[in-house]
Order: structure tokens, then sequence, then C-alpha cells
């Protein structure tokens, strides 16, 4: 099965996919779209595209665990996604991916507009990786 993840930014979101054995996650692009009905409309035909039979939508939570105005929007945002998809979609805590997705650009050197070009799609990757060990 082919599992998408979707990590909303400001500006920019994130788009991941798993291989059909849903061991590894990949990055497949960055959709920059601030208007939130045409980013959805975005992310649903992406997910037609890869054939995604779940889509996973990180969850952004406080530190504390507590949820403030950006995770309300994305439970929003993956209420609309699984009606507008008729799939199964979940909400994943993101908490530390945008941070663990800077690391790893660190240890790559990658920096300047390259980096915050992509490092959307890294935390996507890092959302759905998560997500794949955990169903192990």
């Amino acid at each position: 099965m082919v599992i998408m993840a979707v990590d909303l930014g400001k500006a920019r979101t994130g788009i991941a996919a798993s291989d059909k054995t849903e061991y590894l996650a990949y990055p497949v692009e960055v959709i920059s779209e601030r208007r939130r009905e045409a980013l959805l409309e975005k992310v649903a035909d992406k997910a037609r595209e890869l054939k995604a039979e779940l889509v996973v939508v990180g969850l952004p939570k406080n530190m504390d665990g507590s949820e403030g105005e950006s995770a309300l929007s994305a439970r929003e945002f993956a209420g609309k996604l699984k009606d507008e998809l008729d799939l199964e979609v979940k909400l994943w805590d993101e908490r530390c991916t945008t941070i663990t997705a800077h690391g790893y650009m660190n240890d790559t050197n990658t920096r300047g507009k390259k980096r915050k070009a992509i490092i959307d799609e890294v935390a996507a990757v890092v959302i759905l990786q998560s997500f794949l060990d955990s169903r192990r």
C-alpha cells in the first residue's frame, strides 16, 4: 500500500510517499500554495496520482502536547481531505520534525535557497517515516 504524508506549512506544503512495502518514505514535492481550497485540491490530486491508499497529515502540537491554532487548522484540513478523497486520513504528531529535517540538511551541507525550498518536503519524509516505523 502506498501511504502519502502531508506537512502543512504557511507558504509551502511538503509531500512524501512510501514505497509499496511501507518500509521507506521518500520526498515527492513541495506545493507552494497559501489558499487552503487550492491547496486541498492540489494535495488531493497528488494523492490520486500516487494512488495513495492512506494519507497522514502532520499535527503540529505544542511541546507540552497541547494543540493550538495550527493544530486546529491541520485537523480541519485533514477532515476536508478525507471527504475529498474518500480515503482514511490520519493525523500524526509532528513535534520536532522540522528540527530533525534541519539536522539532516546540516549533515548533507544543504544551505541557502535550496534548504528553504525543500525543508517542508524533508519534514514530510520525517513524519511519514515515523508513522511507518510505528506500524512495524
